[in-house]
């Protein structure tokens, strides 16, 4: 399935208070223009795009921008070049994932830090199961 590379998209775990809170968060729609936001637990021809692609959403959200996808640390990499840095929240967010290395570095400290708050509030993983 091919997507028109002007269309962006980012595609992550709605039950992740994590997930949920960043990619609302990062203000793109001033920077990049239109960002749709799709919850994989519902599903859609995105989720299908990713999982053809190889990609686990498990081990990481997706963005889709500019005909080319980024999953898990090159995608919070990529929202950080690209978000609007408005506020000292984001200017921090954007310092510390906008080096590839440090995205590289942290990224499975925030996937460890998903699992185990997935685990404690009773909510199952993104695993094939659910699509």
């Amino acid at each position: 399935m091919s997507y028109p590379s002007q269309e962006s998209w980012i595609l992550y775990d709605g039950e992740c208070p994590f997930c949920s809170s960043y990619v609302k968060l990062q203000n793109l729609r001033k920077s990049i223009g239109p960002v749709k936001l799709i919850n994989a637990r519902e599903g859609g021809p995105e989720l299908q795009l990713a999982l053809a692609a190889g990609l686990n959403l498990d081990e990481g959200m997706v963005l889709f921008y500019g005909g080319e996808l980024y999953h898990g640390a090159a995608c919070i990499h990529m929202l950080a070049l690209l978000s609007e840095k408005g506020n000292i929240t984001t200017r921090f967010i954007a310092w510390l994932f906008g080096s590839r290395s440090r995205s590289g570095l942290l990224y499975p400290f925030l996937r460890c830090g998903r699992n185990l708050t997935l685990r404690i509030l009773g909510r199952r993983k993104l695993d094939g199961s659910l699509f």
